[in-house]
């Protein structure tokens, strides 16, 4: 029973999910070594941005407000019509 159980939450069986995870982890650190990425480089810049955040304070809360604005004039028109067309699919 709890084979199942885990293999449900995990997705899959246990050592499927772990190669899965594997390759995955091989791939991402192939990108991010030729994007001459550091993972840590990557935690510190979502730190900073964090503390950018919270010291620029209520000011920081409308810039957020802005790029959700900005980012949903293009997302929405593209959704909506990737929606149309997968209803015409379906008929």
């Amino acid at each position: 029973m709890s084979d199942t159980g885990l293999s449900r939450f995990l997705g899959g069986s246990p050592a499927q999910v772990v190669l899965r995870l594997v390759f995955l982890s091989f791939v991402v650190g192939i990108i991010l070594a030729a994007l001459n990425l550091d993972p840590l480089d990557l935690v510190h810049m979502a730190v900073d941005f964090v503390e950018r955040l919270w010291n620029m304070g209520f000011h920081a809360l409308g810039r957020l407000g802005n790029y959700l604005v900005i980012g949903s004039i293009v997302v929405l028109p593209i959704w909506l019509i990737m929606r149309l067309l997968a209803m015409g699919r379906q008929r």
